[in-house]
């Protein structure tokens, strides 16, 4: 049985049309290093969800685990201002989840997104499903599609 969170979130999956199940895991996928582990995957499939602020709106970034956010990049290449790490609470306000189980929709209100292109490499990506142990698998484009959001390198990738 899910946990409630995660139970919204896959109510939020089906209207979207996406055929993967959320998926309750023994321990924690927190990080993407857990995540990775738990699911024996790259790093780099799992699809990190951060909540920034831009002028005090809050922004949801899909970054593959193998990177740090560049906000200054970011911002620089979306044409906002500066992006600041958003504050536990902010993030619970924002999405209605806590840290480290972020998913990409299911939220109150649609939240402007950035999908991390890096995620397209792989042919299947893995994203929080509402709670810091329940994950479901996806793809980039499908993230991209559900989200409305925008592909975007989240590093610098002048060297």
């Amino acid at each position: 049985m899910l946990p409630e969170r995660s139970k919204e979130v896959a109510r939020a999956l089906r209207a979207a049309g996406v055929p993967g199940e959320i998926r309750e895991m023994s321990g924690s996928t927190r990080t993407a290093a857990d995540a990775a582990a738990a699911l024996g995957c790259e790093t780099g499939a799992i699809a990190s969800s951060l909540v920034f602020l831009s002028a005090g709106q809050p922004v949801l970034v899909l970054a593959s685990g193998r990177h740090r956010v560049d906000t200054r990049w970011l911002a620089e290449q979306l044409g906002w201002p500066r992006l600041e790490q958003a504050k536990p609470e902010q993030v619970r306000r924002a999405t209605g989840q806590a840290i480290g189980g972020v998913a990409p929709l299911g939220h109150p209100e649609p939240l402007t997104t950035v999908v991390d292109s890096a995620l397209a490499e792989h042919p299947r990506v893995w994203a929080a499903g509402g709670t810091p142990r329940t994950v479901f698998p996806t793809t980039h484009d499908e993230l991209v599609r559900v989200t409305g959001g925008r592909s975007l390198s989240v590093v610098d990738e002048r060297g």
